[in-house]
Parts: structure tokens; C-alpha cells; sequence
């Protein structure tokens, strides 16, 4: 055995030693975006995860203390950050920051592309990351994260203000609206969307040369999606050669991976699986309805389960979830509609109502299928089945659409309308890929519909 395979192999029985951990933990992070209000809750068991560590540098010593850390202040943080981190009631880094934490903030630092389900702190860990290389004296902008949609971009924001909070950050939005023309953009840390963020850069409103960290979340649908990776490869073009290239998401295909191995080269990679699946906490059911219309009908049926806690209804067009909003209005129902053709001041008004819990039902497109954070989501309806643009069965979507329940362990119920053979074909197809059970619950028998989707959020 050569003296590299010997030294892989080490890193491999020591990996394996400390990932091996089967020992029931708390969850200290109870979110990305935590409630004040919610603070207080009982915290609950962290599902078992097993974190698996592929280092860049593979001659890496296997004693070096980067494998891990169990507290914040073994990471050398300025007591700025700490006192914001403990302000925000986290007390210790989940699971997948006692191991990325200690790789992101690394000197010389390396690039990190990191794959892990939602509420298990990825957005706290690459928030603390951009927030610990400023230098607050210069200033310009030195940290930038993108997002695919101007929800996520706000939320991201959010963690950045609540963290930042003792420390002189200045923050500014790349989200349409959110500049006026001519306005020089000077903030130390942006956030935003990439075709503005490139209309900042290429109008020269914002100066990216002292910019030491780029982030994309969602990355995998940043990368793949035609439109967005155009962008988003724009706006990486235009970042200094130095810059730490940091990329997030909770699924990355393999022709994906394989192009952010390029975007981020030599980058340390991070990967969450849970030993169980990943929406084990989730319980999913399909309602097989007689026809599109009666797909309605069912749902409205359904309204007083939808408000048990809060619930989002996932439609494939935009048109779909005004017209079923307007009919539910109408009818006395209180529900929202939220897409990308609102403007942009609706779409702001709209989801902070539902985070708010001011508004119970949120019928949406894919919009806010990624990355929202919203504890008190119970109930997902895919009104209609995720699709790809060439009309294939959309696992990953799938995935991503019902993980906006059952938040952090807690209990969560999706149920799937389908309608004919085909919409039923493409719900089995996913159950398939998934590996996990769709359970039938009837629609002829409210009562028991009732009490079936009762049982499974007990």
C-alpha cells in the first residue's frame, strides 16, 4: 500500500469512528429564523444523521482539530458574533456545524460545497462564515450570497441582521426595488437575486473586488435551472480569483455535482444523510379524485384541516393558484395566493403575512417550494404533481415541496390530489424514487379523511 493509500485509509477509519456517533442528541438549532415567541419550546430530538466529510486535500492530518467542534467559541469567533449567536438562543452548532464551521472558516480559506436536508443550520453556518471575513473598516462590499427567489433572499437577510446584530454590518438587498437607479451599493454584506446582483455589477453600482466570500443557496437549482445558472456563472465571473466560492442545497443530482465541482474547484465537500429517509418525520397520502374539478371540491373539504396549523397548496401554474384563491375567497375561505408574477410589493406583503400566521393558506407555485422556513407549517396539498420542464415526475421538487412541513422533527402530513392515470403514474413513479409509501385516504368519506390526517399530525 502506497504511503497516500495509507493515509487516506486513516482518514477513512478516523471519519468513520467520529461519524459513527449513533448517541441521541438535542436539536439546538430549532431554526434558521428563529421566534422569539418560540424560544422557549421544548427543543427536540435531532433526527441521526450521518455526516459524511470529503477534505480537498486528502494528505490532510487525520489528528488536525478541523474534523470538529462542539462549541462556538472553539472557532475563534469575535465576541461580537458570539453575543449575536447567543442572542438568537443557540447554544451549541447542530450536527453538520460541528463539522463544516471549522472547514468554511479555515485560513487560507477553501472553497466548500456542502449538501444538507433543511433545519440543520446551513444557512446560520454560511451567514457566520460571510459575517467573520469582514473587515468593517473597508468600506465595500466583501460578502455576497444569492438566492433563486426574493423570499428566500429576504429570509437569508433575516439570519444576517439577527446574527450580525452587535457587530457594525452594513446590509443591502440585490432583489428588484430594492436599489434606485444610480444609488451606489457600499454595504459590506448583499444579498440578493443574480440577474440583479449582475445589473449591479455590470451598471458598476456595485464594486465586487474586495468581495472574499460568494454563496449560492439552493445551489443545485442555481446551477440547473437555465435562466438562473446563466446568471448565476455571470456574477462568479466577475468576483476576484481569491474569493471563498461557498454552495448549499439539500439535493444535488449528479450532473449538477458535477458542474459545482467546477464552480467551486478543490472545494471541500459536506454531505447530511439522514440513516432513515429524509422525510421520515412526513407523512404522505394522495386523494384520487375524479376529475380536475373535483380536485376543488376536495380541497375546499379539506379547509378546515388546512388550518389546524398552516398549509401551502403547490400548483404547477401561476394561473392555477389565483383562480383557486379567488373561487376560496369568495366562498368565505381566508387564503393567499403567492407567485412570481405578483409584484414585488404583494410578494413581500403575501409571504409575511403567512410567516406571521396572519394568513393560514398559501396557495403558491414553485416560487417558495425551496429554503422557506416556517415551523408552523403542518400541511402540504401538491394540488397538482411537480413536473420537469419535459413533463417527467420531479423528484427533487417533490422533495423540497413537502420538506416545508414536518420542520425539524416535528410531525407533517402531505397529501396528493391526482385525478387520472396519468397524474397518478407520475405520483408512483416518485413514491418509486423515494422508496417511501403514499398511503390512499378516501374522498368520499369526509369524516374519515378528517380523521386519518388528524391521526398522522398527532
Amino acid at each position: 500500500m502506497s504511503g497516500d493509500e495509507k493515509t487516506v485509509e486513516s482518514l477513512s477509519k478516523r471519519l468513520g469512528g467520529i461519524l459513527g456517533e449513533k448517541e441521541e442528541k438535542k436539536l439546538d438549532w430549532a431554526d434558521d429564523t428563529p421566534d422569539d415567541d418560540e424560544a422557549e419550546e421544548p427543543r427536540l430530538s435531532e433526527p441521526k444523521y450521518d455526516v459524511q466529510v470529503t477534505l480537498a486535500d486528502q494528505q490532510a492530518d487525520p489528528n488536525s482539530p478541523l474534523f470538529s467542534v462542539k462549541s462556538f467559541e472553539q472557532l475563534g469567533l469575535h465576541e461580537d458574533l458570539l453575543k449575536g449567536i447567543y442572542a438568537m438562543k443557540f447554544t451549541k452548532p447542530s450536527k453538520i456545524q460541528e463539522r463544516a464551521l471549522p472547514l468554511l472558516l479555515q485560513n487560507p480559506p477553501r472553497n466548500m460545497i456542502g449538501q444538507s436536508q433543511s433545519g440543520t443550520g446551513k444557512t446560520a453556518a454560511f451567514v457566520l462564515t460571510m459575517l467573520s471575513r469582514i473587515d468593517f473598516s473597508v468600506q465595500k462590499p466583501q460578502a455576497v450570497a444569492l438566492a433563486p427567489s426574493r423570499e428566500l433572499a429576504r429570509q437569508i437577510m433575516d439570519v444576517v441582521q439577527a446574527m450580525g446584530r452587535f457587530t457594525p454590518v452594513r446590509t443591502a438587498y440585490a432583489i428588484p426595488d430594492a436599489i434606485k437607479r444610480g444609488e451606489r451599493v457600499d454595504a459590506h454584506l448583499v444579498v440578493g437575486t443574480p440577474g440583479k446582483m449582475f445589473d449591479l455589477i455590470k451598471t458598476r453600482a456595485l464594486d465586487p473586488s474586495a468581495v472574499k466570500v460568494f454563496v449560492l443557496d439552493e445551489a443545485d437549482n442555481m446551477l440547473d435551472q437555465q435562466g438562473l445558472g446563466e446568471q448565476s456563472i455571470r456574477v462568479k465571473n466577475t468576483m476576484p480569483r481569491t474569493c471563498q466560492v461557498v454552495l448549499f442545497s439539500a439535493t444535488f443530482p449528479d450532473n449538477v455535482r458535477t458542474f459545482a465541482a467546477k464552480f467551486a474547484p478543490s472545494a471541500n465537500e459536506i454531505r447530511l444523510k439522514q440513516e432513515e429517509l429524509s422525510v421520515e418525520s412526513i407523512r404522505q397520502f394522495y386523494m384520487d379524485c375524479r376529475s380536475e374539478e373535483h380536485k376543488y371540491d376536495v380541497l375546499v373539504e379539506l379547509y378546515s384541516l388546512l388550518t389546524i396549523g398552516q398549509s401551502i397548496i403547490f400548483c404547477a401554474k401561476r394561473d392555477t393558484a389565483d383562480r383557486i384563491a379567488q373561487r376560496m375567497t369568495a366562498e368565505g375561505h381566508r387564503v393567499d395566493s403567492l407567485h412570481g408574477k405578483l409584484d414585488n410589493a404583494e410578494r413581500d406583503r403575501t409571504i409575511d403575512g403567512f410567516r406571521s400566521g396572519k394568513c393560514k393558506v398559501l396557495i403558491a407555485t414553485n416560487v417558495i417550494a425551496r429554503g422557506i422556513d416556517i415551523q408552523q407549517v403542518t400541511l402540504v396539498v401538491n394540488y397538482d404533481m411537480p413536473l420537469t420542464q419535459s413533463g417527467e415526475p420531479d423528484t427533487e421538487t417533490y422533495l423540497h415541496r413537502i420538506g416545508r412541513t414536518g420542520r425539524f422533527g416535528r410531525r407533517g402530513v402531505s397529501i396528493n390530489f391526482v385525478h387520472d392515470e396519468r397524474s397518478k403514474e407520475q405520483m408512483h413513479a416518485i413514491e418509486k424514487a423515494l422508496h417511501c409509501p403514499i398511503v390512499a385516504v378516501p374522498t368520499d368519506d369526509v369524516e374519515l379523511m378528517e380523521q386519518t390526517i388528524k391521526d398522522a399530525l398527532k
